[in-house]
């Protein structure tokens, strides 16, 4: 009997050290915590039983003491939308009932938000609603403590959005629909999706013999440069100008990495015609100045309606879908017709509706609206809903981003847009002599990976010298709103990037000359924008760097290949927790049997 437990005693050891190692060597899985808020099963609201459209007007009526009420709307939305919004709400019972006469919209760039609403709280004009611009401006102006918690037990008004955000789900693409504090309470609400990609000309790219890109980086590809720097193929923004393109070029840094999407971002940049607005992206392939510019989604099922020739392209797996937030501000002077805009805005049978007209074609975020007579007059929109939300996304990180975001912008600023032109023609000669075999992939490889490498310059916090890096961009961020830390990083950024690409132009110069030996790297690879290996230069004689670039030459017929961006591996399901545990499960009650056997027949 004593060898009996002795023995199982030792196998139930054995059993319970797998379990502990199924759990030890399986792989950590990523956790993220959300707040949400959730209401509850069978809800019961304020005012009962009464049915659709706005079953919450009559109470908030009952709440109201005010008429003639003007809104005071912050937003980032064009005035296309504002135009339909106005006229549509102002012609609604919500409007009529609740007595307002009129909403005025505050059109203001992000850099603004901060000091209209503050100016607002201190006795200026009253601002009520902020709408539309973003998750990172609004947990930006959150953080601040200027947007209002959605919590009825303040104000019972606040049912109304509770309401309205019991149709929403919690999470769309990934991508949460609202932002919740530490006790549940909702501070934002998506009033839209949207998706990020690019949107072509196809009679452009016919016409220039381009192909149709399909990831970022296909923007990057040299082929885009065959008639730089007198025609441009590609458009982009500014991104200290348009939230969405700085979006998309945060997505970029993400889906890459911060080093290989830096060089991707230059060569894109170095491709493209600069626009002042994200519009102005929109407008020009419309209109045929450019093949394909970066867009949000909206703008490229507008240019499809506008253009036949056009098609809005989302890169696959390297994209996101986000919520287009909307918010009671905390200094409203009008809460109960604040509250019930925002709920109006939520509905199905209220401001979802506005995203349908064919001159706007946004996403909204309550889908229910596709049930309506008006949802079912848009079956095109209906289809690019499902194609935004069952798109493969990227594992976006929004403090990430937002905390090198201003530092992103200004190193943008100051190495692609401003000293633009210089940037262009130095790729354009690179690229050119490319396509036309003059240099080969190794010294291919070497030019862009000078021309597109991380600027090192002096840090004016403490004097050395460093590299543009994702934890430099992260440190410095806070601090770009000393103007005197900001001009000077302005001013030594756009220096030393000058003076990286004119040295890129004199490398090309020797090679193309002989003057310098590219030697190929011990392993072999095929051009990127990012390699993994660095060829060796041999230089016989040195030579000046001009002050101006060569005329573009002949652009071939056919395309260099390229090859696709390197894909991370999805994280972990935890199926394989679930497989170990199983096993190390199955052997412990295989020993309980066992012992129980052995014990029977003892």
């Amino acid at each position: 009997m004593l060898k009996v437990i002795k023995y199982s005693t030792t196998l139930l050891s054995l059993g319970l050290a797998l379990i502990i190692l199924a759990s030890l060597i399986t792989p950590p899985v990523a956790v993220s915590f959300t707040t949400k808020y959730t209401v509850k099963e069978n809800q019961e609201w304020p005012w009962g039983n009464k049915t659709e459209p706005f079953p919450w007007l009559d109470y908030l009526k009952s709440l109201n003491t005010e008429n003639d009420v003007t809104l005071y709307i912050i937003t980032r939305h064009e005035m296309t939308i504002i135009t339909k919004t106005k006229e549509v709400f102002l012609n609604s019972p919500v409007a009529k009932e609740l007595g307002i006469k009129d909403i005025v919209a505050i059109p203001a760039g992000p850099e603004l938000w901060e000091s209209y609403i503050k100016n607002a709280l201190e006795g200026g004009n009253p601002i009520d609603v902020a709408w539309g611009g973003g998750p990172t401006l609004f947990n930006y102006i959150d953080e601040l403590g200027y947007i209002a918690t959605i919590d009825p037990d303040q104000n019972p008004a606040y049912y109304a959005i509770l309401y309205e955000v019991s149709k929403i789900p919690d999470i769309i693409a990934g991508a949460p629909t609202k932002k919740a504090d530490e006790n549940g309470k909702i501070r934002w609400i998506g009033a839209a999706i949207s998706s990020f990609g690019f949107t072509v000309n196809h009679d452009l790219l016919k016409q220039y013999n381009v192909p149709t890109p399909k990831t970022w980086k296909d923007l990057a590809d040299p082929i885009y440069a065959k008639y730089l720097p007198s025609t441009p193929l590609v458009g982009i923004a500014d991104p200290t100008k348009s939230t969405s393109n700085t979006r998309m070029y945060e997505i970029m840094l993400q889906a890459y990495g911060w080093e290989e999407g830096w060089r991707v971002l230059t060569l894109i940049a170095a491709n493209a015609k600069i626009y002042d607005s994200s519009s102005g992206v929109r407008d020009g392939v419309i209109r045929g100045e450019i093949a394909t510019g970066i867009t949000i989604d909206f703008y490229g099922y507008t240019a499809m309606h506008q253009n036949p020739a056009c098609e809005y392209i989302i890169p696959e797996g390297e994209s996101i879908v986000n919520s287009d937030p909307i918010a009671v501000l905390a200094g409203t002077k009008h809460p109960i017709q604040a509250i019930a805009f925002v709920a109006w805005v939520l509905s199905e049978y209220g401001g979802q509706q506005v995203w349908l007209d064919e001159d706007i074609n946004r996403l909204p975020i309550n889908d229910r609206v596709f049930n309506t007579t008006a949802g079912q007059q848009r079956p095109d929109l209906l289809e690019a809903f499902n194609k935004a939300t069952q798109a493969g996304i990227i594992a976006f990180n929004e403090t990430k981003a937002l905390s090198w975001e201003k530092a992103m912008q200004a190193y943008f600023k100051a190495t692609l847009v401003n000293i633009h032109d210089i940037l262009q023609n130095v790729w354009a000669a690179v690229a050119q002599a490319y396509l036309n075999g003059q240099i080969n992939d190794y010294e291919y490889q070497y030019l862009i990976n000078e021309l597109t490498a991380l600027v090192n310059f002096t840090d004016p916090l403490t004097g050395k010298t460093v590299t543009f890096s994702e934890n430099y961009a992260a440190k410095i961020n806070p601090r770009l709103s000393e103007g005197a830390i900001y001009n000077q990083l302005m001013s030594e950024w756009e220096d030393v990037a000058v003076n990286k690409y004119y040295k890129v132009y004199d490398d090309l110069q020797k090679i193309l000359s002989g003057q310098t030996t590219i030697t190929p790297p011990t392993t072999t690879t095929s051009p990127t924008t990012s390699p993994s290996t660095t060829s060796s230069v041999t230089t016989t004689s040195p030579t000046t760097s001009p002050t101006t670039t060569t005329s573009p030459t002949t652009s071939p017929t056919t395309s260099p290949t390229t090859t696709s961006p390197t894909t991370t591996s999805p994280p972990p399901s935890g199926i394989d927790t679930r497989i170990y545990t199983a096993i190390g499960g199955v052997i412990l009650l295989a020993i309980i049997i066992l012992v129980y056997i052995m014990m029977r027949r003892r």
